[in-house]
């Protein structure tokens, strides 16, 4: 048995990955076991070769055609979540445990905030599957309570997660919000790797 493989354009970029209109997969047909054949088909997916951070207007995506519906939203105005986790329980804590405190935080903050139009317009059916999430890192807890103080005196609405019994702040989320409003916060902060 044979495979088909076709060729993918790639970008070198940590960007999260922009929605087309169309992609190619090929089917096996025939009943013949010795007799295979491909049939191509096409079917909306939901990535392609630019980042979402990109406008999908441009002429040479070979992605999309002229036909397409492009979205035109001001790239600085998405909607983004920040997730902030602590250098120190990466260190220490089990991966799968901090990961867990940056869901619970991030959850919360978008339960916290449920009516407000920004996650309303995060978590409609039509954007659910490209949300836009930054996973950064701090430090440790004063960095990370720092940053709390200076969300909450710029106004911007986030969680800071306390895990309890043990009463640690762990990790902090803020609430989907465009990101030309949010952005100066967290310049200074590493993506978390």
């Amino acid at each position: 048995m044979s495979f088909l493989l076709s060729p993918c354009r790639f970008t070198a970029s940590f960007s999260h990955l922009k929605a087309s209109k169309s992609s190619i997969t090929a089917r096996r047909t025939g009943s013949n076991s010795n007799n295979h054949s491909l049939a191509i088909l096409s079917f909306p997916s939901r990535l392609s070769w630019k980042s979402m951070s990109q406008s999908t207007s441009d002429s040479t995506n070979p992605m999309t055609s002229p036909n397409d519906a492009v979205n035109t939203e001001n790239t600085d105005d998405v909607l983004i979540q920040y997730v902030v986790l602590r250098r120190d329980l990466i260190d220490t804590w089990p991966m799968g445990s901090v990961v867990t405190q940056g869901c619970h935080a991030s959850v919360a903050a978008i339960w916290s905030h449920k009516d407000d139009p920004h996650t309303l317009q995060y978590c409609s059916p039509q954007n659910i599957d490209s949300m836009h999430k930054v996973t950064l890192e701090v430090k440790g807890e004063t960095q990370i309570k720092n940053l709390s103080e200076k969300l909450t005196a710029g106004g911007i609405a986030h969680k800071l997660w306390i895990e309890q019994p043990e009463n640690i702040p762990t990790c902090l989320a803020t609430k989907p919000c465009p990101k030309s409003m949010v952005s100066l916060f967290f310049r200074k902060l590493k993506l978390c790797k």
